[in-house]
């Protein structure tokens, strides 16, 4: 497929049912479980109505990355920006993408040299290769494994020798992966004394160490998405995976033949005391080949698209995309004023998530090591000193900086929801001292990724606002309904909390 091609299939208008209902994420989008992802539906609409070909998209809050894809699928110049150097490694790889043929010869590669040392830790005494093993206050309760050919899982007693090979392990240490840094938060249950050891067993570490030092052997140019495909399945390799139960009953409703099944991780480091710890390699061979499923359905590139670190590059033309780790206000105070036509983003909601602390995991695993005092949120962590009175002032910069480096008749849109009114206070304040950037109104837009912890939570939030600024000259600028009022649920007044 040619560029135009490409240009022409990416360039349709988006179904307006879809930015009202967006359908869940799947293929490339789902590759990794990045939080806060958001529906590409209503990223895809508001680039092509309030951008044209050839303008320059902004993100300063990055996250997972898939709006940089977007962007360039749709012929605009990116700017993207984030704290979390992890969203900038995620972002380059859904911009280069490896070919389906590179990435399976590397998996391929992988699995010759080390699949067998790591099936050896969880063999079993007749052979098999056990899949899950379900631990309960750190005793060995049960063992899964599988028949040849079989695909329905056999659940058997610990014997000695299954003790015995977890023991041998007991003492490893990991020297592929830096040292976490964690924080006292109760909200993601960390603490400033949490290791490596608590998240994983010794074994998990063992043969996590192995696909790491077997990925550097591979070609630099494909280690990266290697060492993706490892952070995506790293928390099914954990001690966070819960055992959910399920008790069948008889007539009389006697429970009766206690049924496991395998739950997820969720959101934080949550370590419960009956948890699963699952064979290393199926986890890694599972996000492989969905990987790669995703690419088979992929066109390919046609060319290698150059990554520049400095802004001005997208600025001046000379690059097509730029990606920057850092505060975003630092950045965006170094921009030339008057170039953006499009900023689009989803900035920290205030104290909901604590995305950099959250990615902790993968930035060891990737050896970036976060500027933690630089990032804009609330975080539970008091020795973090990010309270909602500095969260506050920080994002009201953010709304003055942005104004700044939009062109005049560019366009802010701003993802967002919080459930206390001083959370928005940033948002009423630009609104009502910020005469050059004029709000216009705003939508709902559902989440795509469904989430049971979400939906069940007494209070949960249902969906963000979507709110749109643009930049005028003057108040006697018309204001462009046409493009907005389309989309099921604007209105424009601003948001009630």
């Amino acid at each position: 497929m040619s560029q135009q091609e490409l240009f022409r299939k990416s360039d349709f208008n988006v179904n307006i049912q879809k930015v009202a209902s967006p359908s869940g994420y799947k293929g490339l989008a789902a590759f990794h479980k990045y939080w806060g992802k958001k529906p590409l539906e209503c990223l895809t609409f508001l680039m092509q109505k309030l951008s044209s070909r050839d303008d320059i998209v902004l993100d300063p809050f990055l996250g997972s990355g898939l709006v940089a894809k977007e962007s360039l699928d749709l012929q605009r110049r990116f700017i993207g920006i984030d704290i979390n150097p992890f969203s900038i490694d995620l972002a380059a790889f859904f911009v280069n993408l490896p070919t389906f043929e590179e990435f399976s010869e590397a998996f391929r590669y992988i699995e010759q040299e080390i699949k067998s040392s790591i099936y050896e830790s969880y063999q079993l005494h007749d052979g098999r290769i056990a899949t899950h093993y379900l631990w309960e206050k750190g005793a060995l309760s049960s063992v899964w494994t599988k028949n040849n050919g079989e695909r329905e899982r056999v659940e058997l007693l610990p014997e000695f020798h299954d003790k015995e090979i977890a023991q041998q392990f007991s003492q490893y240490t990991p020297y592929h992966i830096r040292k976490p840094i964690f924080f006292n938060n109760s909200r993601v249950n960390s603490t400033n004394e949490l290791t490596l050891q608590d998240i994983f067993t010794a074994r998990a570490l063992r043969n996590i160490d192995l696909l790491l030092e077997t990925i550097k052997k591979c070609p630099p140019a494909l280690q990266k998405p290697l060492l993706l495909t490892l952070t995506s399945s790293i928390g099914q390799m954990s001690k966070m995976v819960f055992a959910i139960s399920q008790r069948h009953k008889t007539k009389e409703h006697v429970a009766i033949n206690e049924h496991i099944e395998v739950g997820s991780w969720v959101i934080g480091y949550w370590r419960p005391e009956r948890h699963f710890e699952i064979n290393v390699w199926n986890c890694f061979e599972l996000r492989a080949k969905k990987l790669l499923k995703a690419l088979q359905e992929l066109p390919e590139a046609e060319q290698y698209i150059s990554i520049a670190n400095n802004p001005h590059e997208v600025i001046t033309n000379r690059s097509s995309i730029s990606l920057v780790t850092g505060n975003c206000n630092t950045v965006l105070e170094q921009i030339e004023n008057g170039h953006v036509q499009l900023i689009i983003t989803d900035p920290p909601h205030s104290d909901r998530i604590p995305y950099l602390e959250l990615s902790e995991l993968w930035n060891a695993i990737l050896h970036h090591t976060p500027c933690f005092e630089e990032e804009i949120v609330v975080s539970n962590a008091k020795e973090r000193h990010k309270n909602k009175k500095a969260y506050l002032r920080d994002m009201l910069r953010f709304m003055q900086n942005a104004c700044h480096v939009l062109k005049v008749k560019g366009f802010l849109a701003v993802i967002f929801n919080a459930r206390d009114s001083l959370s928005w206070e940033y948002l009423k304040s630009a609104q009502e001292n910020m005469p050059q950037l004029r709000y216009c109104g705003c939508f709902p837009m559902e989440y795509s990724a469904r989430s049971v912890v979400q939906d069940s939570r007494k209070g949960a939030l249902k969906h963000d606002f979507i709110l749109i600024y643009q930049k005028i000259a003057d108040m006697s600028d018309e204001i462009p309904y046409h493009l907005l009022e389309s989309i099921h649920g604007w209105r424009n007044e601003f948001p009630k909390q």
